[in-house]
């Protein structure tokens, strides 16, 4: 017959538990992060607003060409034999589970790094059409 659950066991599916509920606020902050994007703040003191609508669209059109996929693969990969090697490293640690989370924090960060390239192409875009960019 199998043994009831050790001080051990218990202390071990406790961390296990701990990790997957730090991981799951990490994705909801970052979720919440992106959501809450704004568009660029202009001062619109002497701007046709109809011109900067329009403006405004060409240039979101241009960040649309940045591709935040191929640099959430690499992020993913780096992520991922980083974290292997810590597992790997440390004494006590699934290699597989670090590896894991090692691509979640690679494919996050790259996804993050995309937002905001796209971000700054926008405003970069406004500013060389004459517009004063305030964020």
């Amino acid at each position: 017959m199998g043994q009831p659950p050790g001080p051990t066991d218990v202390t071990d599916a406790m961390q296990h538990k701990a990790r997957h509920t730090l991981i799951f606020i990490f994705w909801a902050a970052l979720l919440g992060a992106c959501s809450a994007h704004p568009d660029p703040i202009i001062d619109t003191k002497g701007v046709n607003m109809t011109v900067y609508e329009e403006d405004l669209a060409e240039c979101k059109g241009y960040a649309k060409q940045i591709d935040p996929g191929t640099g959430m693969a690499k992020g993913a990969a780096a992520g991922a034999a980083t974290g292997a090697a810590i597992g790997a490293i440390s004494s006590g640690r699934d290699i597989g589970e670090s590896a894991g989370v090692g691509a979640v924090l690679g494919v996050s960060k790259s996804g993050v790094k995309a937002a905001n390239d796209k971000e700054a192409l926008v405003k970069r875009c406004l500013r060389y059409r004459g517009y004063r960019v305030l964020n």
